[in-house]
């Protein structure tokens, strides 16, 4: 979505689309400022065993923003994003965002897998992804 959309993120899902109360009373108590970060969106889920983007509906029915991308894409007050690109990139860990792409694009679930098998944080994953000038899609919350 847009900065013009901001505040008017209900309106990306159907009109009989209903909300969760037990997400969303978990979403309402992490809420600051109108926002919740990526990172408390992820822990309601894994804590209610719901898919991510379970949450992410919620929080956009909620007309609520999300901040702090764990991979530094969106969501900071300074730029909104934060991610630079890496200096270098390993053969191994450019391997294996290349085999893990899907239509040219590695998705956020990957990169978050990727990751993990790397031992690595996740803004290093985006940070390689930006140096190797790929994009990342299909945020697990939806905002992209």
């Amino acid at each position: 979505m847009t900065h013009e959309d901001a505040g008017h993120y209900a309106l990306k899902h159907s009109s009989n689309t209903i909300i969760n109360k037990q997400i969303a009373d978990r979403v309402k108590a992490k809420i600051s400022d109108g926002k919740i970060t990526c990172a408390a969106a992820h822990k309601i889920a894994k804590e209610l065993d719901v898919e991510p983007k379970e949450v992410g509906v919620t929080v956009d029915l909620l007309e609520v923003r999300i901040s702090n991308c764990q991979l530094g894409l969106y969501g900071y007050s300074t730029k909104g994003r934060v991610v630079e690109p890496a200096e270098k990139v390993s053969p191994e860990l450019d391997a294996a965002i290349g085999k893990s792409l899907v239509k040219g694009k590695l998705t956020c679930l990957e990169s978050w897998k990727i990751a993990e098998e790397f031992g690595v944080s996740r803004m290093e994953i985006s940070a390689a992804c930006e140096k190797l000038k790929i994009k990342i899609s299909s945020c697990q919350l939806g905002s992209f």
